[in-house]
């Protein structure tokens, strides 16, 4: 028979050891101590004594602002010399324009799906603190007969019988609470654990969310140096284009319909005119095999649609990165329904065109505030509403993922105004003969089956 195990009061204390000190290394981050010298200079009390810490850490700062206002010179250096490398070709200044607002789009879309993790994070994080704030008492009471179990020694070897008998006793006794102050140690301590490892995931987040945005501020910068420089080529063809302008404002200010605009847009405004007979001229006829020609919409010359629009079905992308609010057919809340989809975006987002067009309008408009409407040819119109500011002109040609607008910080739609004023949100519609249609059909299902310019 084998003999039995016997508990000695040391062995339990030792085998405590452990979670007592991670204990009491969580418990630091648990109660968010701040590391010493961590202090800025502008922390100090007035008539402190500036430590030398504090003065490196402000010189490092200094150093860092001049470093970035090097690294935005030499940007500007750059982009001036990449428009000087364009020169007057107006096919590699539409390429190098449709390739850096793609890059725009995808970091922010890297930027959205970070915000979502650190989310996901800082909800876990909320989570953890608060249970270990309801059970902070528990934490003292667990710490404390951690501290004391490692403070008792082993019962002497050589002793009184009522010294050992008390010895006993308290070996018996300790032995019979040990298990369950175990159990509440590894569980704090896994608690405290995962608490450590969330903060590093969300500092980790955040440095990779910095960088994202580092790198999105500077493409911002030379895609509106480019299309600056694309307006300024327009405008030289264009001569008459501001008074063009001028005039579409004040007809849309007579008229009270979308169609009733672009008719007007079409017969009365000689740059939207000229626009709309291209449309109808060169607009790309269907394929005879049903397959467009994909290869087409790598030619940044074209000066007409590459694709029918009838034959893109299942090839657009949207206009700007966001989350679908309505859909075409919902109900829109004042007895209608909506004639076109509604996309909730970031403040200042580009926005981009979906598809080959001529521009027939753009300026504000009613309850839309800026209106951009597009002639796609064959019958085909796309109107995009509730950007802050427009960046192309009326008669202008514009291809698939060319920049057109920047949205703003806020709702510009008078109709979905009330339900979302604090965020930017895009309309969409798109028109076949003058009627609104579903526009589903056209939208790309997945990422790979996006047509691209």
């Amino acid at each position: 028979m084998q003999n039995a195990r016997t508990f000695h009061p040391s062995e339990g204390a030792g085998r405590l050891g452990r979670f007592r000190l991670s204990l009491l290394l969580a418990s630091a981050v648990f109660a968010g101590a701040v590391p010493a010298g961590a202090q800025s200079l502008t922390d100090q009390p007035p008539g402190a004594a500036v430590s030398p810490d504090a003065v490196k850490q402000r010189e490092k700062e200094l150093e860092a602002v001049r470093q970035e206002q090097q690294n935005a010179l030499a940007a500007q250096q750059k982009i001036k010399a990449d428009i000087a490398a364009i020169g007057e070709d107006r096919a590699k200044l539409n390429q190098r324009v449709i390739e850096i607002a793609s890059q725009v789009r995808t970091v922010e879309g890297n930027i959205s799906d970070a915000e979502g993790r650190l989310r996901t994070l800082d909800q876990r994080e909320d989570q953890l603190r608060g249970s270990l704030t309801s059970r902070r008492s528990e934490v003292v009471e667990v710490l404390a007969a951690l501290q004391r179990a490692g403070r008792r020694s082993p019962p002497a070897l050589l002793i009184r019988p009522d010294d050992a008998l008390q010895s006993l006793r308290t070996a018996m006794l300790f032995g019979a609470v040990v298990p369950d102050l175990r159990a509440r140690a590894e569980r704090l301590a896994t608690d405290l654990g995962e608490l450590v490892a969330l903060r590093k995931s969300i500092n980790e987040e955040h440095d990779r969310l910095a960088i994202a945005r580092d790198s999105l501020k500077s493409d911002q910068v030379q895609l509106a140096a480019l299309i600056e420089q694309r307006q300024r080529k327009q405008a030289v063809m264009e001569k008459d284009m501001e008074a063009e302008g001028a005039r579409a404002v004040a007809f849309a200010k007579q008229i009270d319909d979308l169609q009733g605009l672009i008719s007007k847009m079409e017969q009365d405004v000689r740059s939207a005119a000229r626009a709309a007979a291209s449309a109808t001229l060169q607009g790309a006829p269907a394929p005879p095999s049903g397959k467009p020609d994909l290869a087409a919409l790598r030619n940044p010359g074209r000066q007409s649609p590459a694709i029918a629009f009838a034959s893109a079905k299942g090839m657009f992308s949207f206009p700007v990165n966001g989350t679908k609010i309505h859909d075409f057919g919902a109900s829109d809340g004042a007895g209608g329904i909506e004639k076109g989809i509604s996309l909730a975006a970031r403040a200042g987002a580009q926005v981009t065109t979906p598809c080959d067009g001529w521009v027939v309008y753009a300026g504000p408009f009613r309850s839309y505030g800026q209106l951009l409407i597009l002639n796609a040819g064959g019958g085909y119109h796309v109107l995009i509403a509730g950007m802050e500011r427009i960046s192309v002109n009326i008669g202008q040609f514009v291809q698939t993922g060319e920049p057109v607008a920047t949205m703003g910080s806020t709702s510009q739609v008078a109709s979905i105004l009330a339900a979302n004023a604090g965020q930017p949100v895009l309309y969409v519609e798109f028109r076949k003969d003058g009627t609104p249609i579903d526009p589903g059909p056209w939208w790309a299902a997945n990422e790979g089956e996006k047509v691209r310019g």
